[in-house]
């Protein structure tokens, strides 16, 4: 049924979360799985009289990050004995790059974490998750 397993991760507890219940369902269903975080584009024009930091200092910090977040996926899953790999993509919206990667990759579902934002934080900040559900084709696991 489903034997590839999307993740995607922002190294949160909540994201820790659904990290171990894509694992958990990969290990029964003897599935592997793809851990996949996405980073923010380098937020200031190169134009601007002001940069807080560099681009590639901001590219290499979060380069940094992203490597961070996804050898801690792969580590959970070599502790369970389950296959995982990662890849990390910098993009604006981090939805469509979660269905894009889960399709590029021939996945079959997307287990993934929901910040549990509503009403009007929900409706401001946006959801990752809830875009990823009305977007994506794929099932999508949410863990809360």
């Amino acid at each position: 049924m489903y034997t590839h397993i999307l993740v995607p991760t922002d190294g949160s507890e909540l994201s820790d979360k659904a990290t171990q219940a894509a694992i958990e369902l990969a290990k029964r269903l003897g599935a592997r799985l793809h851990a996949f975080t996405v980073t923010e584009p380098y937020p200031y024009s190169p134009l601007a009289e002001a940069q807080p930091i560099l681009p590639q200092e901001f590219l290499d910090a979060a380069r940094s990050q992203a490597d961070r977040f996804l050898k801690r996926v792969r580590e959970l899953a070599a502790a369970a004995g389950v296959a995982c790999e990662g890849s990390h993509v910098e993009a604006a919206q981090p939805w469509r790059a979660i269905c894009e990667r889960a399709g590029e990759l021939g996945c079959h579902c997307i287990v993934m974490a929901s910040h549990g934002r509503s009403g009007l934080a929900g409706l401001l900040l946006g959801s990752e998750t809830q875009k990823v559900l009305t977007h994506c084709q794929l099932p999508v696991l949410v863990v809360r």
